[in-house]
C-alpha cells in the first residue's frame, strides 16, 4: 500500500556524511542558534567559553581585533562573527 509507512521501514536514504566536517561545539552552535545579538560581557563570555574577565581583557585589547562594540556603554557582539574570530585564535 503506497503512502503507508511500516515501523522500521526506511523512508528515504540519507546523504553520506563523508563529505561533511564533524559536528563540534562551534558548528553545533552555529546550526542550532544562528547569528543572534549578544548583549553584555556575560553573554559574550558564555558564547566564547571563557570567563567574563577574559572576555573583558580581549574586548579591551585592540590588537586582538575582537568583533565587539560598546554602543551606549554596554558590550555588544554578533554571534557568527564572534565565533569565527574565536576559531581563528
Amino acid at each position: 500500500m503506497q503512502g503507508k509507512v511500516e515501523r522500521g521501514q526506511i523512508v528515504r536514504a540519507l546523504p553520506s556524511d563523508a563529505d561533511r566536517p564533524p559536528i563540534d561545539r562551534w558548528r553545533a552552535d552555529e546550526v542550532l542558534e544562528p547569528n543572534r545579538p549578544l548583549w553584555g560581557l556575560g553573554e559574550i563570555a558564555q558564547c566564547l567559553g571563557v570567563s567574563v574577565d577574559t572576555a573583558r581583557r580581549w574586548a579591551n585589547d585592540p590588537a586582538l581585533g575582537m568583533p565587539v562594540s560598546k554602543p551606549g556603554g554596554r558590550w555588544f557582539a554578533e554571534r557568527r562573527p564572534l565565533l569565527a574570530w574565536r576559531r581563528q585564535r
